[in-house]
């Protein structure tokens, strides 16, 4: 072969190599060619290509070697850098290795995990849902009555010191207004320095009244309760809604997350049971080898945290439920009698009293008809089939069908009942001996926490929003983003942003960064601290307004148990006890004595729809992008991040890459973000010292309605506080 085809073929590769490296869909070709030179095992021995001998000539070998070179080369510096991202379209939803032992149709759960999901039956007022927090993009953008006043805060020896004074609206049930935010008023919001007021309340979500469980009513969403007064949830001694002590994150793309809930509390090992994973001994199911005979286990699934998520508020009574709403106790009790006090408040918002089973909520939910108060759209993407509109509820008669065409019939199916007495020691019983110091349950009702988690966490692993503008870009689509959104994008990569936000999913926290990295590592700044993965403190607050993953599980009998933070567990020697494998090995090997990163550190969040979810981080203190971003550029509000020294034009630049993370099918509704009709309570009627007593000592709710809306979407739900 001639010089001449010789420069011929090194151009063409040299035009082709840098094709592949510098576009999107180029990246998306070298990577899979990448895999394939992998999988087929091209390998150099004595300095040839044994692949590539057999089919070219000498010359035509050197040239393909020099572009293997080079895509190699970039692979390896990618590797270093971080590989340029294709879109979170190619990243699998994690889903549990071991779900096939449960669940006999996937679709049957989903369908089952929707409604359970926006069922309003499932809170004990018959009013509240899961989705009463979650109805907007996946988060809450409610503005009446959804302040906490800090009762999360500690001493510095950590000891609970709750802050029962409310610093913005100064009672409950206040409306707020733009000009209430940021919490963390500056002269300049440049220059973290200029304090001109300083408020540590929490912009979060009303749920649950306070309340004592007594009794499911068959047949009835409400459960009979006793009404008990708030010390600080009312207004003029009139109750009104308790309000979470952290602002609600979005469900959507939550399926990514290893551990969910802001401080991580929801393990990715689910139990069947509560939110706590491995770290609960006494977690336990009952399972039907046959209809005749029953038998204890424990279950464990992998990639499971919305499910540990999805089996917390039901139980909560400053979310979903009535305080007791569970029959055995196992560790803390919640059931305490006659006026609540400022120390069973606090234990109820710490607590999810995760060591109990929600039998009681299945007594009631597995034998309602699904969806009964709500209108549910004849074109929904999942129950539209179902649809009995333009009445309200599914064409089923209770749960229990929903429950049995999802699961294996092992978990649902015996003639025994499992027996419960007084001290809570368990036996299985052919009949019930009606005795008042014991209570039976069905199988499909003592296992219904398995049901409940299993099937909202398959129903929201399809709350994937991937089809944002940024996600087209990366596609190859140059003209998905804006210029602007560009200039953003390079300043969202290049200042620092993607240390937290980091991946395909745009948070650290994810399944695969935890696979990368392992579950604790090393900070990157100063003398290195240990970290959980995907945790950082950020210095929105002073660690003692919210310890987050500093604070304990509450599992042990003296209320305290384990420490959330997994670094920590390491130090102590009990991560494998706990968590069920090694601690990973860190460079330097970790200190028992050294200092970590989990006081005041809360759980990145994934930012597609940010746009949407406002109010923004774990105290919901600001209202707008441009907040966050001052935020950011000024290093925080309390000494923890370098600044960023953007210019005008450069925060306006982030702000407009943030906004290009939006999928318009969240924006709209449309599948699979649509939805059944919801009711949430809205505040209650008068303000923040006046309301109606509706005769019970509880004030009358203000409804807001969510109209439903079927796969086609419709006009969406307004912004916070637009």
């Amino acid at each position: 072969m001639g010089i001449t085809p010789i420069i011929s073929l090194v151009i063409f590769i040299t035009g082709l190599s840098i094709y592949f490296l510098l576009t999107s869909k180029g990246r998306f070709w070298l990577k899979s060619l990448v895999i394939k030179i992998k999988g087929q095992g091209w390998r150099f021995r004595d300095g040839q290509l044994n692949y590539l001998r057999s089919r070219f000539s000498k010359t035509i070998t050197i040239s393909a070697i020099i572009m293997v070179a080079v895509i190699a080369g970039n692979s390896v510096s990618a590797q270093v850098t971080g590989s340029p991202p294709v879109s979170l379209k190619s990243v699998s939803v994690p889903e549990p290795d071991n779900l096939g032992d449960f669940v006999k149709d996937k679709v049957a759960a989903i369908k089952l995990g929707k409604a359970l999901f926006w069922d309003m039956q499932v809170g004990s007022d018959g009013q509240t849902s899961c989705a009463s927090c979650h109805f907007h993009a996946g988060a809450d953008n409610r503005s009446k009555n959804q302040i906490n006043p800090g009762l999360l805060r500690v001493n510095a020896d950590g000891t609970p010191n709750p802050d029962t004074a409310f610093n913005v609206g100064g009672a409950p049930n206040y409306q707020l207004t733009k000009e209430d935010f940021p919490f963390h008023k500056l002269s300049n919001p440049n220059d973290s320095t200029t304090v001109v007021s300083d408020r540590n309340d929490i912009s979060s979500s009303q749920g649950a009244f306070n309340t004592k469980f007594v009794n499911v009513i068959p047949g009835s969403a409400e459960d009979q309760v006793t009404n008990t007064p708030d010390p600080v949830f009312n207004v003029g001694g009139t109750n009104v809604r308790r309000v979470q002590a952290r602002n609600t994150p979005t469900v959507i793309n939550a399926a990514f997350n290893f551990r969910n809930f802001w401080d991580g509390k929801a393990q990715n090992i689910f139990n069947g049971v509560n939110p706590f994973g491995l770290r609960d001994p006494n977690a336990s199911l009952v399972k039907a080898p046959n209809p005749k005979q029953l038998e204890f286990v424990k279950v464990s699934l992998n990639n499971s945290s919305l499910a540990s998520q999805a089996v917390g508020p039901p139980l909560s009574s400053s979310e979903l439920s009535a305080d007791g709403r569970t029959f055995q106790k196992i560790g803390d009790k919640f059931g305490r009698i006659g006026q609540i006090s400022l120390s069973d408040l606090l234990q109820g918002l710490l607590s999810i009293n995760g060591t109990s089973l929600p039998r009681d909520l299945a007594q009631k939910l597995s034998r309602l008809q699904p969806l009964a108060k709500q209108v549910v759209h004849p074109q929904d993407s999942v129950l539209g089939a179902d649809s009995k509109s333009p009445q309200p509820g599914l064409n089923y008669s209770s749960y229990n069908q929903l429950i049995q065409a999802a699961f294996k019939p092992e978990w649902w199916d015996s003639k025994l009942l499992i027996q419960v007495d007084a001290q809570g020691i368990r036996t299985f019983v052919k009949h019930p001996d009606y005795s008042s110091k014991t209570q039976e349950y069905k199988l499909l009702d003592y296992n219904f926490s398995l049901f409940f988690g299993l099937a909202i966490q398959l129903y929201e692993a399809t709350l994937i929003a991937n089809d944002t503008p940024y996600d087209r870009f990366l596609e190859g689509n140059t003209s998905a983003l804006t210029v602007q959104q560009q200039q953003g994008k390079k300043l969202f990569e290049g200042k620092g942003c993607i240390g937290c936000h980091s991946g395909l999913e745009l948070t650290g926290a994810s399944v695969s960064s935890v696979a990368q990295t392992g579950r604790i590592r090393r900070g990157p700044f100063g003398a290195k601290p240990p970290e959980d993965t995907g945790f950082f403190n950020i210095g929105v607050r002073p660690a003692t307004d919210d310890l987050g993953l500093g604070g304990n599980d509450h599992l042990s009998g003296n209320g305290q148990g384990n420490s959330l933070s997994e670094a920590r567990l390491a130090q102590l020697g009990k991560f494998k006890n706990l968590l069920g494998q090694d601690p990973p090995i860190l460079t330097p090997p970790l200190n028992s004595s050294e200092a970590v990163i989990a006081d005041g550190a809360f759980k990145a969040p994934g930012l597609r729809n940010v746009e949407l979810t406002a109010p923004y981080f774990h105290n919901g203190g600001q209202a707008t992008l441009e907040q966050v971003v001052d935020f950011y550029n000024r290093g925080g509000d309390f000494g923890v991040l370098p600044p960023l020294n953007l210019s005008p034009d450069e925060k306006q630049q982030l702000v407009a890459f943030l906004k290009g993370l939006t999928d318009e099918r969240v924006l709209h509704e449309k599948a699979p973000f649509d939805h059944p009709q919801l009711f949430v309570p809205n505040g209650h009627p008068g303000n923040s010292t006046s309301v109606t007593n509706d005769g019970t000592g509880n004030a009358t709710d203000s409804l807001l309605e969510i109209p439903a809306v079927g796969k086609d979407g419709g006009t969406g739900t307004p912004n916070f506080l637009n």
